[in-house]
């Protein structure tokens, strides 16, 4: 029997109907021997296994031969597989962008500009940056060019090989919220390819019930925790070597979070990820990926270091640092230089001034002389100037106060005395907590927990009605869902101005640009924003009005870690009460007096931050 033969049979163990040859078909693609294969079917067909144990793919959705064979790979694709389309993975995985450059196309300000990145197998990257700099847009483009082209541009060229993304956008896609969990999961075909053990095993690798597949639940209706793993599931399926995750830390509870720490430590493959949350960006990151938009947004700038997330912070600083000392000494030696040729230039010239006609022959030419060595000299500093170490390029830090000495609760006021025997459901079908008490007095800052779907949300909106109705206290109210106080047809500024005057404008405007706001965003319409930029609008209402009870459902979830130190130190300065609800493990650490969790029997005090009895 031929070496092609042989290699036939291969196909053949795979379901196939008609035979390939395999040999020819390595060959053509990579120059591959006769002898790649052994010699009996039975051994082809082990080595095959071997070689491809999880990389079968739908026949309808694999990519072209003649293009796998020019990205690094090779596949059976024709009639002879129906079944499957078998490909031969040759190597690790790897994702590779080449001079991506990114316009807005309405005031087209850049994006990123020439951006270049390779990760490979193992690689576990987080996007860091502030609010508004694009990182979304630059991972929806490498998941896909066409989600952005409604509002930008893009060009740069995507080297996929064999990898097979999976997606994870910020917010749950509009068209999925209204499915039940069995339709959104039979709506990926490779749903249908796995085993009851196969979905019991998944299952309980992510804390579920296989019944889970199959629930008649809404997806709209889920927790938090529970959408995100809804998503993940759905994506694990496929298969993919590349995960795209944009946020998946938003809205899940501290066991949750917990579990997507293990869940990103332990995928082999690649994970680009962006997250606000410092504790899973140190526990996760091995790579960091920093866009910055410098010169009040006009100039973008990126860095990527293959460290983790707290060596990049501390080397990045140390850095900068360095830089500032040496641009500083060298600007000194600059003034002390300029100010010696000056004091030379002065006084050659007065010499020249005050010379009798008589030495003007003698003395005149010598001092002439002089004066153009004193400029010779002057333009070779200027030469070197140019060389000069220059102050280390940042983003404009956030300048920020929150609240003022009117803002300040005595510590003997109640703030509030709650009491509530039955926390329900807003429908009423469904009781959540029993026996709710919190006694709440002076500026104490509260935070409450709790798995996703306790109730906190519910009990802080109770808690809000009664505080804002209050006339002895001015509360302010942050809602998780910013679009249930905000105009998004607004711009920040008129959101803001309750006057209409031209100075209050002016103040308004001044504030914005010291959150990092450009002139462009201050006059778009809040639609246009990303969520923390929406979240600094709510956060300056409430220092313009003199609230001196915030009341916050996760304030700091669409903050950037570079950010969130900053927000952080604000709230924990804030002279007034704060009631909040938060699985931002630092938000807790830097900012809250006590900590409540929220179980079925009532509030319980787990935690007094500021060493203080419960």
């Amino acid at each position: 029997m031929s070496c092609e033969a042989r290699g036939a049979g291969v196909c053949k163990d795979f379901r196939s109907h008609r035979h390939v040859n395999w040999f020819d078909l390595c060959k053509s693609a990579f120059g591959m021997k006769a002898d790649f294969f052994p010699c009996r079917q039975s051994e082809n067909a082990s080595k095959l296994r071997e070689l491809v144990p999880r990389q079968l793919h739908s026949h309808g959705n694999a990519p072209t031969t003649e293009r796998l064979c020019r990205e690094g790979q090779w596949v059976v694709q024709s009639t002879a597989c129906t079944d499957k389309t078998i490909r031969l993975r040759l190597g690790g995985t790897m994702l590779q962008i080449k001079n991506l450059t990114i316009t807005h196309k309405k005031d087209l300000r850049s994006i990123v500009q020439n951006f270049s990145l390779v990760l490979n197998d193992g690689d576990k990257a987080v996007m860091i940056g502030e609010e508004g700099n694009g990182k979304s847009t630059v991972l929806k483009w490498i998941y896909d060019p066409e989600m952005i082209e409604d509002y930008a541009e893009g060009q740069g060229e995507r080297i996929l090989n064999r990898e097979r993304l999976g997606y994870l956008a910020q917010e749950l896609p509009a068209e999925h919220k209204g499915k039940t969990l069995y339709e959104y999961f039979s709506e990926e075909p490779s749903f249908w390819e796995q085993t009851p053990k196969d979905l019991s095993k998944m299952a309980g690798e992510f804390g579920l019930s296989s019944e889970f597949f199959y629930g008649e639940q809404k997806l709209a209706t889920l927790s938090g925790g529970e959408k995100i793993k809804a998503q993940l599931l759905r994506l694990l399926m496929a298969e993919p070597t590349v995960l795209l995750l944009d946020e998946p830390s938003n809205d899940i509870d501290i066991e949750t979070l917990e579990w997507l720490e293990r869940f990103i430590t332990n995928w082999p493959h690649i994970v680009l990820y962006i997250s606000h949350d410092e504790t899973l960006i140190e526990r996760t990151a091995n790579m960091v990926i920093h866009m910055e938009q410098l010169k009040r947004k006009t100039e973008s700038r990126y860095t990527v270091a293959k460290m983790p997330y707290t060596q990049y912070i501390t080397e990045r600083k140390a850095g900068m640092e360095r830089q500032e000392r040496l641009a500083q000494n060298d600007r000194r030696e600059k003034e002390i230089r300029d100010e010696k040729i000056r004091k030379m230039e002065q006084k050659v010239g007065s010499a020249l001034d005050n010379i009798s006609k008589a030495d003007r022959d003698t003395i005149g030419r010598l001092l002439k002389k002089k004066m153009k060595s004193v400029k010779s000299m002057e333009k070779r500093f200027e030469r070197e100037d140019e060389s000069m170490t220059e102050m280390p390029e940042t983003e404009e830090a956030i300048f920020f106060k929150l609240g003022d000495k009117e803002s300040k609760v005595p510590a003997g006021k109640t703030v509030i005395e709650y009491s509530l025997e039955r926390l329900e459901t807003p429908d009423g079908e469904r009781v959540l907590a029993r026996d709710v008490k919190l006694l709440v007095r002076g500026s104490e800052k509260l935070c409450f927990i709790g798995k996703n779907g306790a109730g906190k949300t519910t009990l802080l909106r109770k808690m809000a009605e009664e505080l804002l109705a209050r006339t002895d206290i001015h509360a302010e109210y942050m809602p998780q869902n910013y679009e249930e106080l905000l105009d998004l047809t607004m711009t920040p500024v008129d959101f803001l101005d309750t006057t209409g005057e031209k100075e209050e404008r002016t103040r308004i405007r001044t504030y914005l640009g010291s959150l990092k706001y450009t002139a462009d965003e201050m006059d778009h319409p809040m639609s246009e924003l990303s969520g923390g930029q929406k979240a600094k609008v709510l956060l300056l209402k409430m220092s313009l009005s003199k609230a001196n009870v915030l009341i916050l459902d996760e304030p700091t979830r669409n903050f950037s870690p570079l950010s969130g130190g900053v927000i952080r130190k604000l709230l924990s300065e804030f002279p007034g009460a704060i009631l909040s609800i938060s699985h931002d493990r630092k938000y807790m650490e830097e900012v809250c007096d006590t900590v409540y969790r929220l179980t079925e029997e009532g509030l319980v005090c787990i935690q007094k931050v500021k060493q203080t009895a419960c």
